[in-house]
């Protein structure tokens, strides 16, 4: 086990896919937080009774759907009457129904996927059910030094590809921490220093709303997303990846 692995705690920390990637070596689980707004919809989603896909951000997406017999989520722009699932939780929530969902993503999505060829299970999280994923966890044995839960910040992409850590990711991840904390789960010094951050925000949901990530979906029109994503603790549904699909836990 190397120093990046954060051996002798029972909950971890790191950011995007190779975070992901050397947690999920030496973790029990990985649990994968993408606060706007691949986790906030992977949970209104399952909530809802659709089971998801997760799928990397790409033109496959649909040949995909097709060949699974499952609905197709598109780009948020492009929801259209016949197209009306997207990554946009606003838009699921008033979405039909469907058994099976693709829901691709360029940075939870693809880490989900990614993390599910290693056969470690995966959680997706968010500030709506972060209390419920710290429970769920805890009470399957995880957060333990023998049973490391990793918690993965997705982060954001800049234009060259390179990882953007993000606000919105940081206090998500800081809130699951916060519940694996409270139920004795000892912490990495990253995991610990994570939920610092999370203790000097006096108001979790008007820092996301005023972050970077939070005024881009904004100014773009989607504020209702926004609103959807700080609504802390208001789910109690655990979305595990099992056998490639989200299901509620």
């Amino acid at each position: 086990m190397t120093v990046f692995a954060q051996p002798g705690s029972g909950a971890r920390f790191d950011w995007g896919p190779a975070g992901a990637a050397e947690l999920a070596r030496v973790c029990s689980v990985l649990v994968v937080v993408d606060v706007l707004s691949f986790s906030t919809a992977v949970d209104i989603a399952v909530t809802r009774g659709m089971r998801v896909h997760p799928f990397p951000w790409s033109d496959q997406a649909r040949a995909y759907a097709d060949r699974m017999g499952a609905a197709v989520a598109v780009g948020r722009s492009q929801v259209t009457p016949a197209s009306p699932w997207s990554l946009s939780p606003h838009a699921l929530l008033k979405a039909p129904v469907v058994a099976d969902l693709v829901l691709p993503s360029p940075n939870g999505a693809t880490i989900c996927s990614a993390a599910a060829s290693t056969g470690v299970p995966v959680v997706a999280a968010s500030l709506r059910n972060a209390p419920a994923v710290a429970r769920w966890l805890h009470e399957h044995g995880h957060g333990t030094p023998s049973q490391p839960a990793g918690v993965i910040a997705a982060g954001e992409l800049w234009p060259d590809g390179a990882l953007r850590p993000c606000v919105e990711d940081l206090l998500g991840a800081a809130t699951v921490l916060d519940g694996l904390s409270a139920l004795g789960a000892p912490l990495s010094v990253e995991a610990a220093i994570t939920l610092a951050a999370l203790a000097a925000v006096r108001n979790v949901a008007a820092a996301v709303r005023r972050c970077v990530s939070g005024q881009e979906l904004i100014g773009r029109g989607f504020a209702e997303d926004v609103a959807l994503a700080v609504e802390s603790g208001v789910s109690n549904t655990v979305p595990v990846l099992s056998n490639g699909v989200f299901v509620a836990a």
